[in-house]
């Protein structure tokens, strides 16, 4: 069965209900579980520091521009949270609010919600706190989730973890939030894990992506494939862009990453550049749904979102490819500080 077939079987199969649809069988989920363990006990990974806050306003030089900040909201697990960094500019959060402050002119307003070690099970929650917690800020414009890694290592059913996913994104959507997600990253690019656990992860980790990625488009969010935290560059520079534990990425590791999702966020806000919209038209696919959702997770740094047609969306999906790009982007806080090593973006 093809990958774009098992992907909207998963995304199915999460809209009625989060059944049990799965592609290991018993014998090799235990095999999988076993090797995480067995990892997680070479790589040392622990959950004793909690990653910095970096809730607050960034881009303060455009604080007296007009226009009320945006309002940026970050959830999901360790990944979304900048669990591993120290300081609160090299979290994922940071740097998007930062690089949105940079693009748009406009000062940008974080919170961060997510949790280390959430599943997608958790996204109830944390949408409630964004949504309804007495004391918070408006609804935020623009929501960013990174899930999924503690599903897989949780023997979680990818129909169940996308169902979860899935009510998360409608309610953000059903709140007038522009939603997006950074799929599922590759767990067999994590360099202590042996075979076959990085074969099985490998394709566990792009299983799901797929269906995130069908079940996000199709509440009208936007996906963005982060793999294996753009492969190439992790696979070339494994010490520089993991972190000690060699589990979670470094500040360099973050920084590639939330930069892919950047022009994205920027794009779903209307602040990204006339001229890059017109370049990234020209790498554009058209593509139906479930198709666009496997051959993104196949390929890390990839947009997908949903097709539009005389004001009105189609069946189908959009699949922008991205180069890179160079953006400043501004240090206001002392603590929030990007790092001028890791200040580069993803363009279209």
């Amino acid at each position: 069965m093809s990958r774009a077939r098992v992907a909207r079987r998963i995304a199915t199969a999460a809209a009625y209900g989060g059944g049990g649809i799965s592609v290991l069988g018993g014998a090799a989920a235990g095999l999988l579980l076993t090797e995480v363990q067995y990892a997680r006990r070479r790589l040392g990974a622990g959950w004793e520091d909690e990653p910095p806050v970096s809730d607050g306003l960034y881009g303060l030089a455009f604080a007296d521009s007009a226009g009320a900040p945006w309002r940026l909201a970050m959830l999901g697990d360790s990944t979304a949270a900048g669990y591993g960094v120290h300081r609160a500019g090299q979290t994922p959060g940071a740097l998007l609010a930062s690089g949105l402050a940079a693009v748009s002119e406009r000062a940008v307003e974080l919170h961060n919600v997510a949790l280390t070690g959430a599943r997608s099970s958790d996204l109830e929650r944390q949408v409630s706190l964004l949504l309804t917690e007495p004391g918070r800020a408006p609804v935020p414009d623009v929501c960013v989730i990174m899930i999924g890694a503690n599903d897989i290592t949780g023997r979680v059913t990818p129909a169940r973890s996308v169902k979860y996913l899935s009510e998360a994104v409608a309610r953000l959507r059903t709140a007038g939030c522009q939603v997006i997600v950074g799929t599922c990253p590759d767990l067999g690019s994590v360099e202590p894990v042996a075979q076959p656990l990085r074969w099985v992860a490998r394709r566990l980790c792009h299983q799901l992506a797929a269906a995130q990625t069908i079940a996000v488009v199709e509440l009208g969010g936007r996906t963005v494939s982060l793999g294996a935290l753009l492969g190439p560059e992790f696979a070339a520079h494994p010490r520089e862009l993991f972190g000690p534990d060699r589990y979670h990425p470094s500040a360099q590791g973050y920084a590639a990453a939330a930069m892919a999702i950047l022009p994205t966020l920027c794009d779903a806000l209307g602040v990204w550049p006339a001229e890059e919209l017109a370049e990234a038209a020209r790498r554009e696919r058209l593509l139906p749904v479930a198709d666009a959702a496997a051959s993104a997770a196949a390929e890390e740094g990839t947009e997908v979102s949903a097709a539009v047609s005389g004001g009105r969306r189609i069946p189908w999906a959009l699949v922008k490819r991205r180069r890179r790009r160079q953006i400043d982007l501004p240090a206001d806080r002392s603590e929030g500080a990007v790092p001028e090593d890791v200040a580069t973006a993803t363009g279209p």
